[in-house]
């Protein structure tokens, strides 16, 4: 069985909703997950955000709008009364629930229902037209199963046993929808996966059901070597493995949600990342394994704080670094690179919610330089095979470009720099231009 998941601009319009039921609709068995369509959560936190601040007006009109969207791809999507019907009730009752909200108190509770909504429909959305085309479906809540523990992690054993439960009770068929994103908490409420999340649950499925593949199908052909919207002329990468796959993630590729990689390696599943604008390319393969090339593709990171602590009484005093870690995980904030010398230690995080605390218990140890506005930028490839030759060629690629840290050595397929995000965009195309493209 494969698990395919389609984000919101597969399922962005009604064209792009019957285009997705012609690649699903064969008898080969298969769990589709879907994403909200495209712009609906950024209505759905439009709306929260207005409920939050107490402008009713604002929020009315904005569902207003949202209503009118969802009556206009009803009116485009179904061809028959009786599913035109169904999806307008549905989306009926969807629109009373968040007007019931204008009048009342809200909270962060209700902000996750709210949110909850677009993947909802689409799945209702999709689970109609397939039936209206003479397509045997069972839709199946992702709310049902799919559960985080108390410290916002899943839940495998969970999710394993109550999936696995949902279709015998369904008797379900061979094609079974449900949604990605949403989940429900250690405590029961709706909860979710945050942004990105539908790859997540698509991996997480993956592995409770044991599927043969996990497809990713978005609006591009794979991983890119570079970024397209920055540098011309990237090409895809048709093989890499799963660290490979992870880095790229996490340090900027938008392609694929970062914790993604984690439960198809613990499977061992293949993921396959595939363009619903042109289902015939290959797109990309994430294996174990991978072709060995000096380096691969290149990957940035935007919204990077560097936090450097210089202390010549106490970098060399037994346990300062568990100190100074200690206040980050007090703050729950993650680290994403670190380099140390005999009298400094310099860090970055991507999340500033807590900085100004930090930084003020970082005081105590020395003095304290705060840089924000920063870009890493993620090189991935081998840098074991020829390892200084390779090494040399990256930075001479980035010759002229000013580097505020680098990190290498702590796993063999990763160079990774801190630069200024002022600087992020000559780096890309530098490293395009003089590495990537003359390999």
């Amino acid at each position: 069985m494969k698990v395919m998941k389609f984000g919101g601009t597969s399922v962005g319009s009604a064209s792009r909703i019957c285009n997705v039921g012609e690649l699903i609709k064969d008898s080969e068995p298969k769990v589709v997950v879907l994403s909200a369509m495209s712009g609906t959560t950024n209505t759905l936190v439009k709306i929260s955000d207005s409920l939050y601040k107490g402008k009713r007006d604002e929020a009315l009109a904005v569902i207003e709008e949202l209503d009118a969207k969802y009556a206009g791809v009803i009116a485009d999507l179904f061809a028959t009364d009786e599913y035109r019907i169904k999806a307008s009730e549905y989306v009926l009752g969807v629109m009373a629930l968040l007007r019931s909200m204008v009048n009342e108190p809200f909270y962060t509770l209700q902000e996750k229902i709210v949110l909850a909504q677009g993947e909802l429909m689409s799945t209702h959305f999709m689970h109609y037209h397939l039936l209206e085309i003479g397509v045997p479906n069972t839709l199946i809540p992702a709310l049902d199963f799919m559960r985080v523990d108390k410290d916002g992690e899943p839940d495998y054993f969970y999710i394993r046993h109550n999936l696995a439960r949902e279709i015998e009770l369904r008797k379900a068929e061979d094609l079974i929808i449900t949604q990605g994103f949403i989940c429900r908490n250690n405590n029961g409420d709706v909860d979710n996966l945050k942004r990105g999340g539908s790859d997540y649950s698509a991996a997480l499925i993956g592995q409770a059901i044991k599927a043969d593949e996990i497809q990713i199908w978005t609006d591009i052909d794979g991983f890119h070597n570079n970024d397209p919207r920055i540098v011309e002329h990237t090409k895809a990468i048709r093989k890499l493995s799963f660290d490979e796959a992870a880095e790229l993630a996490y340090f900027g590729a938008k392609i694929l949600h970062p914790s993604t990689v984690s439960p198809a390696k613990m499977a061992n599943i293949p993921v396959r990342l595939k363009n619903t604008m042109n289902p015939n390319d290959e797109g990309t393969l994430i294996t174990h394994d991978s072709p060995v090339q000096s380096v691969k593709a290149v990957a940035a990171k935007d919204g990077i704080t560097a936090i450097r602590i210089v202390s010549t009484n106490m970098l060399l005093a037994y346990g300062f670094l568990r100190k100074v870690f200690e206040i980050f995980e007090k703050w729950k904030t993650p680290i994403d690179m670190i380099a140390t010398s005999e009298v400094s230690v310099s860090l970055t995080i991507d999340d500033t919610t807590h900085l100004e605390q930090i930084t003020e218990e970082l005081r105590k140890y020395g003095t304290m330089e705060v840089d924000q506005d920063m870009t890493i930028i993620c090189l991935v490839g081998d840098f074991t095979s020829n390892q200084s030759a390779n090494i040399a060629k990256v930075m001479n690629a980035m010759v002229g470009i000013p580097i505020r840290m680098i990190s290498y050595g702590g796993i063999d397929h990763n160079i990774s720099f801190l630069v200024k995000s002022s600087e992020k965009i000559q780096a890309l195309t530098l490293l395009n231009n003089n590495l990537l493209n003359v390999q």
